[in-house]
Formats: C-alpha cells, structure tokens, sequence
C-alpha cells in the first residue's frame, strides 16, 4: 500500500461506485466522510452514511456505530491492502457485521481503483460453536473452586480441571510405590485415571510394567506444589 495514500484518496472510488447505483453523494456531512442517498426518498435505506479509514482501528468503530444513529445503514471503508484486514480478514469481517455495519474495501492500484462491498449491514447473530461451547461449560462445571483470576496471565500454568484431576491421581501414587489404573479409578472414584496415566500430560507419571505406574521424578519434584493450590480451594 502506498505510504502516501489519504483517507480522501478512497472518495472518488467509492462516489463513483455508488452513483453508478444511482445514489447522490456528497462528502463531508455534518462530520460524516461520504453521504448518499437515492433520490426516491421512499425506498429503504435510502440514506447510507460511510467512514473512511487507511487502517480499521477502534476510533473507526466507535465513530461508525455512532452514525447507527442516524442512518441505519452505515458502512466502514478502508483499503484492501490494510495491514489488519489482510493478516485477519476472517475476524474483521465477523467484527464488523456483528456490529451491524458494512465493509467496503477499496482495491487502490495504479492502474485504476476498484470497489468491493464484502458486506452489507445487517442484523448478525454468531452461529455457536458446539465443540467449543461444550468444552467450555464442561470446564466450568468440573474446575474445582475458582483457582485462576480473570485478566491474569494465562501463559503460566492454570489449574484447570484436567490438572485438579492429575494432582488427585499423583496424591494417591505419591503414598504408593506404584499401583494399576482400575485400582486408582476405584480408590479416588476418578473414571479416567487409567487415561491420565497412559498419556502422562505433565510427565508426572512412569510407566514400570504393562498397566502399572509410579509417580515421577517430575511428578515428585512438582506435586507439593500443586497440593498446597488445591488446599487453598477447600479453605
């Protein structure tokens, strides 16, 4: 993209575009970018107001869903070539029709400028993801207590529910000098401790014969740790 290119750069594109579909445009309206409107009043959504950017960013979001306001249809314009829509296009797009607005995107080339209308606003209700809802409730309802703040950095290692389960596993092991998944599962009443061993997630456990497993020396090393968080949750 050019370093040199404006915001008012993207006008003439986008006023030629929406006069060839029989709009009146004007620029600069009472603090809009581009107003248009069709010349039969009654047909709807006759006025449409757009914001002009050289990069989406959250002025340009604000500025816009203000303008819902006073048009219903209301459009963001900003070049192909931007940084952001390029890198996530998937998730600007999603952004701005959940917010009830339109993307234009203007394609400025030396050879000509063109004009694409990704989408036209309109009411947007996310379609759920299943997997990913049903994963997050059942981490909400099987984490024991509530361990990790919200807003706190999450690249260190959480308690999760999958990690309060582990801990119980390596408890038993650690007063053990080893012991068989079923006889685990039996003893703490945890049905996947036989899968909590053979896939060793945090290398806390050591497999020493077909189906039996001791505690670590990770695991060894780790678990007081961890013990003296999951304490803290029955306090």
């Amino acid at each position: 993209m050019n370093n040199k290119l404006k915001e008012s750069d993207l006008y003439l594109p986008i006023k030629g575009f929406l006069e060839n579909l029989g709009y009146q445009v004007k620029g600069e309206i009472s603090h809009c970018d581009i107003v248009a409107k069709k010349s039969d009043a009654n047909l709807n959504n006759s006025l449409i107001i757009i914001e002009l950017k050289l990069s989406l960013n959250i002025t340009l979001l604000l500025q816009a869903v203000d303008r819902l306001s006073v048009a219903d249809t209301v459009y963001i314009a900003i070049p192909k070539h931007s940084p952001i829509y390029k890198k996530q296009t998937s998730k600007v797009k999603k952004l701005i029709k959940r917010l009830g607005l339109g993307l234009i995107i203007v394609d400025m080339q030396e050879a000509g400028q063109y004009v694409e209308v990704i989408n036209d606003p309109d009411y947007y209700l996310p379609r759920k993801n299943k997997r990913k809802q049903s994963a997050l409730l059942k981490e909400f309802s099987t984490r024991l207590g509530d361990p990790q703040k919200g807003g706190s950095n999450c690249t260190k290692a959480v308690l999760t529910a999958y990690r309060q389960r582990c801990i119980r596993v390596a408890q038993y092991l650690s007063e053990l000098p080893s012991s068989r998944g079923f006889e685990i599962k039996n003893a703490i009443n945890e049905p996947q401790a036989t899968l909590f061993l053979r896939d060793n997630y945090y290398g806390w456990f050591e497999k020493i014969d077909r189906g039996i497993y001791s505690i670590s020396e990770k695991g060894i090393n780790e678990l007081p740790e961890w013990a003296i968080k999951m304490k803290k949750l029955s306090l």
